[in-house]
């Protein structure tokens, strides 16, 4: 593909779907020779040149910035996937969009519930836990009877009494969910509430602020945890880390056991009666 022609194209056709009354213009009363916005009124609303906007559908060869694009994007009311696909025809990626604080969909939700018998839960990109299956809530805990600011897996792995010597390997887990942290912290640097949680954090734990301090940063896909249950014992678990397309900046957590050791001591634990919850 010709990504400067396509973008060029691209545009034009954008440009061309649009009514003037759909950017909030005035109706003209004169008719219009050709269909759509006047690249005019496109380069008044997104801030450019007339010149810029017949160059770019053109294709003159112009790299338009992030900040740009964005204004062309808003301007031609682009949905998320026609934004990225106009960020990925200049050679830009495109920005993290903002998200809602808080929210399982309910499909993911369901989607949890229905990966029983293996443990699942739904984290966001600040590590709040949304959703989670019975199986889950046995292995670890009772997320439901929480307080709501108190469902985060880093909180609770770092400062929940309950956690303190459920990781054989503690000072691995929590270094490798404080890289983690990190990786989220710079990917949404202007997350309010991500920036209060370190803070919380960084007040009420000397082990944290040592390891912050390490500035480690790794996104943690895949691996294993060596875990102490109080009622099962010492087993061991696969986790693995998806992130939904639809919902990127969440992700959605299963474990498997590692060996039929750990699958017997998960048995036991999740023969318990539990329910599948939402934060």
């Amino acid at each position: 593909m010709d990504t400067t022609r396509e973008m060029a194209a691209f545009l034009r056709a954008r440009r061309e779907r649009l009514a003037p009354a759909d950017v909030g213009l005035p109706a003209s009363e004169r008719p219009r020779r050709t269909p759509g916005l006047r690249r005019e009124e496109v380069a008044e609303l997104a801030g450019v040149s007339v010149d810029y906007v017949v160059r770019l559908e053109q294709g003159r060869g112009l790299r338009p910035s992030p900040s740009v694009l964005d204004a062309l994007a808003r301007v031609l009311r682009l949905s998320d996937d026609e934004r990225g696909y106009l960020f990925d025809l200049a050679g830009q990626r495109p920005a993290a969009r903002p998200v809602g604080a808080g929210r399982a969909a309910s499909s993911l939700a369901r989607l949890v519930e229905d990966l029983s018998p293996l443990p699942a839960m739904l984290l966001d990109h600040r590590f709040d836990i949304l959703a989670w299956n019975r199986e889950m809530a046995a292995l670890m805990l009772d997320f439901g009877e929480l307080p709501a600011d108190q469902r985060n897996s880093i909180w609770l792995c770092i400062v929940h009494p309950a956690m303190r010597d459920f990781y054989r390997d503690r000072e691995q887990v929590i270094r490798e969910g404080i890289a983690d942290l990190r990786a989220s912290c710079a990917a949404h640097p202007d997350d309010g509430a991500l920036a209060d949680l370190v803070a919380a954090l960084t007040s009420g734990s000397e082990e944290f602020v040592r390891l912050w301090a390490q500035r480690d940063v790794r996104v943690n896909g895949r691996g294993h945890k060596r875990l102490q249950h109080p009622k099962a014992g010492p087993l061991t678990v696969e986790f693995e880390v998806l992130a939904p397309l639809q919902d990127p900046h969440q992700r959605l957590v299963v474990y498997r056991a590692s060996d039929p050791a750990s699958q017997a001591a998960l048995d036991t634990i999740t023969r318990e009666p539990h329910t599948l919850q939402t934060a």
